[in-house]
């Protein structure tokens, strides 16, 4: 049902959702913990939910920073008090050894801050909706698409935007029927990008030069998903733009584009490159011609419309040297530290993370539940 919650006399109550069961984990973590760390409490009853890496819920610290300490990524463990959400409430559920279970309350809105899959791919949207909770960000159409980089492109292509040429490579034909893969993937040209299919943070992604390295590619991305994009190698500069939903009727808004700049002898913009220290920089606005920087924004509006996005998005580009733009992907839910790229992008074009927290939070509970 389309039905309007009114906003409660109490304190509004968060449940920041982070974790899972995928390899971006650690990446969930570091960002919750950013999220944490600016919510105005004033305002919002928080509730930290982390998710471990077996799938359960559990109730964590509130004030743990989550971050990188001494090279060793944040984890979640099993040792909190299980939660469960019913289908059928809003309400979360404790779990205590022992005891009869006892809820904590209904919850106004969650923010899911899950990248990947079981997560960002509309899974827990789905559960969400099942229960009736008000959300952050995409809902499950959107972000089952935009999780599965390869019907990305293919919404995105027919939506008339400009996107490299690909093949996707699935795990019975490559079983199966390699040797036509590997044809395929040749008339690509070479080099090419190898990546999982559906997952993020650059895990499992690599560079091709031949026919020996890209089956070495491809298993390593196999690892990750049975699915397996290969992309042919575009030569430009990586610009990123981000979008944010606009309340009321207004149509969504586009942050400054900027460039990331890759320290260091790293060939493209890898795990490390995006979560270790001093590994990159941001040039926010990006050093491109005027009319680029406004193609840049509108192209990635209506990426953000062509999937039906809600929230936010980061919506990545290559700049060639001839002045051409080329779609790579949208993020339903970028990497969102303080520190990460669509933050910085939003900070760039005046807007605090803070405020963008309060932002998001705001859509979600704006947000009709159901069908919309």
């Amino acid at each position: 049902m389309n039905e309007q919650r009114e906003v409660p006399s109490r304190p509004i109550r968060v449940a920041v959702v982070f974790g899972g069961r995928n390899s971006e984990h650690a990446v969930s973590l570091m960002g919750a913990g950013s999220v944490l760390s600016v919510i105005d409490r004033s305002r919002y009853e928080v509730i930290p939910v982390g998710i471990a890496q077996d799938g359960r819920w559990v109730l964590v610290s509130d004030g743990q920073s989550y971050a990188i300490e001494e090279g060793e990524l944040p984890v979640v463990t099993e040792s909190g008090t299980a939660l469960a959400l019913p289908s059928d409430s809003g309400s979360l559920v404790a779990l205590d050894p022992g005891q009869i279970p006892r809820s904590l309350g209904e919850v106004d809105v969650v923010f899911p801050m899950l990248h990947g899959p079981f997560g960002e791919d509309g899974t827990i949207q789905g559960l969400l909706e099942m229960a009736g909770v008000r959300y952050v960000g995409s809902g499950v159409l959107a972000s089952a698409v935009g999780m599965d980089k390869a019907y990305m492109k293919l919404v995105l292509k027919a939506a008339g935007l400009p996107v490299g040429p690909f093949v996707v490579v699935r795990d019975r034909d490559w079983r199966t029927d390699r040797g036509r893969v590997l044809k395929e993937v040749e008339e690509l040209g070479w080099p090419v990008f190898v990546k999982p299919a559906r997952a993020g943070s650059s895990q499992g992604i690599s560079k091709a030069y031949d026919p020996e390295s890209l089956e070495t590619a491809i298993e390593l991305a196999r690892e990750h998903d049975p699915k397996v994009l290969v992309e042919a190698a575009i030569v430009g500069r990586e610009i990123e733009c981000a979008v944010l939903e606009s309340l009321g009727d207004a149509p969504p808004e586009a942050s400054v584009p900027g460039e990331v700049l890759v320290r260091g002898e790293r060939e493209f913009f890898d795990f490390e490159a995006k979560y270790y220290p001093d590994q990159m920089a941001l040039d926010a606005p990006a050093d491109i011609p005027a009319e680029a920087a406004e193609a840049v924004r509108a192209m990635a509006v209506q990426a953000f419309e062509a999937l039906s996005c809600e929230g936010l998005s980061r919506v990545d580009f290559f700049y060639t040297s001839s002045g051409e733009l080329v779609l790579n992907e949208i993020n339903t839910m970028p990497g969102f530290t303080s520190l990460s790229v669509a933050p910085q992008l939003w900070a760039a074009t005046g807007l605090s993370y803070a405020e963008l927290v309060d932002r998001l939070l705001q859509l979600a509970l704006n947000r009709p539940a159901g069908l919309r």
